[in-house]
């Protein structure tokens, strides 16, 4: 079944959807889309490197896992299905969101996306599809900051920038805390 993919003005009002397969380009038009951080119960965030086959930086290091809600879906929703379709995972606990927007280009194709960022824990191993992700790792959140100050070009820019949004926020930390704590 073809993914479609809604698109949105500034305010984020639906004007329309388009196939996935023929969204992202040059000029990319702004659509909704997510990104998941996924932390397990030891107070590691699990962070997947993107498929060789991916449109959009493949091969490039990112958050646990980014998507776009369908028409009528909930942004939970289609993090549960994403999460299940990329990583097998079945179950999540949802902790807390942040709004963002970004645009970045890189290699003749651009992400053009109003993407809140949620954050949620898993008692689950996750299990790769080959198609979706190359690789995963688990990292501590401190590493994983000092990382991205360290290896430009190794992580996803939208990976990067909402990293630093969730350090700057005080529920963020105290869910990273608790974790760490256990």
């Amino acid at each position: 079944m073809e993914e479609l993919v809604v698109l949105v003005d500034e305010n984020n009002n639906v004007l329309r959807t388009m196939p996935k397969a023929e969204v992202h380009g040059e000029r990319t038009p702004l659509h909704r889309g997510f990104s998941f951080f996924l932390f397990n119960l030891e107070g590691k965030l699990l962070l997947q490197q993107r498929s060789s086959t991916k449109k959009t930086w493949p091969l490039a290091w990112s958050n646990s896992c980014c998507g776009h809600p369908g028409l009528g879906e909930t942004v939970e929703d289609a993090i549960r299905r994403r999460l299940k379709d990329e990583l097998g995972i079945g179950t999540v606990e949802f902790h807390m969101s942040l709004p963002y927007r970004y645009q970045f280009s890189k290699d003749g194709v651009m992400e053009n996306e109003i993407c809140p960022v949620f954050v949620g824990s898993t008692e689950e191993k996750p299990t790769i599809d080959p198609n979706e992700v190359e690789a995963i790792r688990w990292v501590g959140w401190k590493e994983f900051l000092k990382e991205i100050e360290e290896d430009v070009d190794v992580y996803s820019p939208w990976c990067k920038e909402e990293a630093r949004l969730l350090a700057s926020d005080p529920a963020f930390a105290a869910f990273v805390n608790s974790l760490e704590g256990v």
